[in-house]
């Protein structure tokens, strides 16, 4: 009888197949609703964005499902406090995108002149595009080292990376091209405080989500790296 439920129970291959879907799920959900919540603040402080939140909330899922994806090929045992580092890495590296761009160029334009155009500045992120290339290798190597991955998990990270750039980062990729005056730079504040509100709103959502397979990884020991 013991030999027969123990060949009835889940093999790990199938636990980690069943936790690696749920975090899919989990992850996508979570990265439209802080999206969304991203949008609503948005429009309360800065200006209002609502007509873009449908394509804003299909980008969230897209990033926040990919992030979700590449953490539950490198950490075999989640934890909150290990999901919470891993975002933060994400945050950090924006701001080191930022500090970057600020660093590498030199301003080309104004914020004025970017705002009364009323479309995305493509020119600028052309110009920023051997910067942000080089800094989306750089950030999945970094993440890749951090978390020992191996070859395809490696692959998961820089296509998260990828994503989340392409995405979420290309104004923060060309920001050091932009002529920022005093007056101005509280929008700046303003939205790098708000990418900081996306990636917490995001990083609760998914644990009120996988909270049970949370604590199973805290239960069950295993160090994260």
């Amino acid at each position: 009888m013991a030999r027969s439920l123990r060949a009835d129970a889940p093999s790990r291959p199938d636990r980690r197949t069943s936790r690696r879907w749920s975090h899919l799920r989990s992850g996508g959900l979570a990265g439209a609703v802080s999206a969304v919540v991203f949008a609503a603040v948005h429009a309360w402080l800065i200006s209002d964005i609502w007509v873009t939140a449908p394509a804003m909330a299909a980008a969230g899922a897209a990033c926040g499902l990919s992030v979700a994806w590449s953490f539950g090929l490198l950490v075999e045992a989640p934890t909150v406090a290990g999901w919470v580092r891993y975002t933060l890495l994400y945050v950090a590296g924006f701001g080191g995108l930022g500090a970057a761009s600020v660093l590498a160029f030199e301003p080309v334009t104004t914020m004025a002149a970017v705002v009364a155009a009323n479309e995305p500045p493509e020119a600028l992120f052309a110009e920023a595009m051997p910067l942000t290339i080089a800094f989306t290798v750089a950030m999945a190597a970094l993440v890749g080292w951090r978390y020992r991955a191996t070859r395809g998990s490696l692959a998961a990270v820089l296509l998260t990376c990828a994503l989340l750039v392409l995405l979420l980062g290309l104004n923060i990729s060309a920001i050091g091209l932009v002529h920022v005056p005093s007056g101005s730079a509280v929008v700046i504040a303003e939205l790098f405080g708000l990418t900081a509100l996306l990636a917490g709103v995001y990083a609760a959502v998914f644990v009120g989500m996988e909270r049970s397979r949370f604590l199973r990884g805290e239960g069950a020991g295993a160090a994260e790296p």
